[in-house]
């Protein structure tokens, strides 16, 4: 079986190395980049998916659409794609880069690399990676923050997600 490779990465994203999931996720802090999508409706509503509970970091947590590790080589924007294909089913939809961040656990510290969509076509979850996903109402989420709802990661970037739905109007 091989293992995922992963690019290290500085503060600005220009690639330094490269080492293997386990080494990323050992506590190492070894900076490597992932790729987020957040998915809105039209109606202003934010899917979120249930982390599977195979996950070895955070499994059965509410989390962003779409959250993955780009592989050593890969383009960032191809990295989006598959993962949105892997996660959900979605193609054929128009990313926009809202930020960059660096986010770091007890087990890892990554380069997030976050995009925003709206999107109204079918959302089919893999279940070997989402156990599920649904259209949240921002009050809902907001109603189960610092609850054990979410993700930490997650959390941290509701604040921001809220001033991109300014963003889509």
């Amino acid at each position: 079986m091989n293992e995922e490779i992963f690019p290290l990465v500085n503060e600005q994203g220009d690639v330094v190395g490269k080492a293997t999931r386990r080494e990323c996720h050992s506590g190492s802090k070894l900076l490597h980049p992932v790729v987020h999508l957040h998915i809105f409706n039209t109606a202003g509503e934010l899917y979120l998916q249930k982390r599977s509970m195979k996950k070895d970091i955070q499994p059965g947590k509410w989390d962003t659409a779409v959250g993955g590790h780009i592989d050593y080589g890969e383009a960032e924007a191809d990295a989006l794609i598959r993962e949105a294909r892997e996660e959900l089913g979605v193609t054929n939809f128009v990313p926009t880069l809202c930020y960059r961040y660096i986010w770091e656990s007890n087990v890892e510290k990554e380069l997030v690399n976050t995009y925003r969509t709206v999107f109204e076509g079918e959302i089919k979850p893999d279940l070997d990676e989402v156990d599920e996903g649904k259209f949240w109402k921002i009050e809902e989420i907001q109603n189960c923050i610092g609850k054990d709802v979410f993700t930490p990661n997650f959390e941290k970037e509701f604040s921001m997600i809220t001033d991109l739905l300014n963003t889509l109007e």
